[in-house]
């Protein structure tokens, strides 16, 4: 007598395999996005001021489908800021940020194994960019990019939020 068949988990069900990823992105709809603190050889940090927004920042932006959050780092820093990694960065932290929905996190990474491939100019999305100390930002730097930025000087206790 053959053994009964398993019951179906929905694991070899294919039109459940193919309808639960898009029920979780609707239902749970998580946004992911990275930033990076570039750092140079004399602790100056990389920002940009957008042409959209307020304040500076550190470059960054969106995870899209079907990329890691390394890669959306790498790519972001080539279109923003003209910053190719030449090292793995060094993830910092995740942080909620309630600013743009319910859903939506940050993954910070610090950089210092990095080349400029050429200056970066104003263009459409980016407004001014470039390195400052650490103690001499912009007086325009976001609280959230501040607050980044003194924990990964040591100068405070990362809390999680954006």
């Amino acid at each position: 007598m053959p053994d009964p068949a398993p019951p179906d988990d929905g694991a070899t069900n294919p039109l459940l395999r193919r309808l639960l990823p898009l029920y979780f992105r609707l239902a749970r709809g998580v946004t992911l996005g990275v930033r990076a603190a570039v750092l140079d050889d004399r602790d100056r940090v990389f920002l940009l001021r957008h042409t959209y927004v307020r304040g500076w920042h550190m470059p960054g932006g969106g995870v899209e489908v079907g990329e890691s959050a390394p890669d959306a780092l790498a790519r972001e820093l080539e279109e923003e800021a003209r910053i190719r990694l030449t090292g793995a960065p060094a993830l910092v932290g995740a942080y909620f940020n309630a600013g743009l929905g319910n859903r939506d996190h940050v993954l910070v990474y610090a950089v210092r194994a990095f080349e400029v491939t050429e200056d970066k100019r104003p263009d459409r999305e980016i407004a001014e960019a470039g390195f400052f100390p650490l103690d001499a930002l912009p007086e325009e730097t976001t609280g959230a990019t501040r607050r980044r930025l003194d924990e990964i000087a040591g100068r405070r206790m990362p809390d999680g939020v954006w």
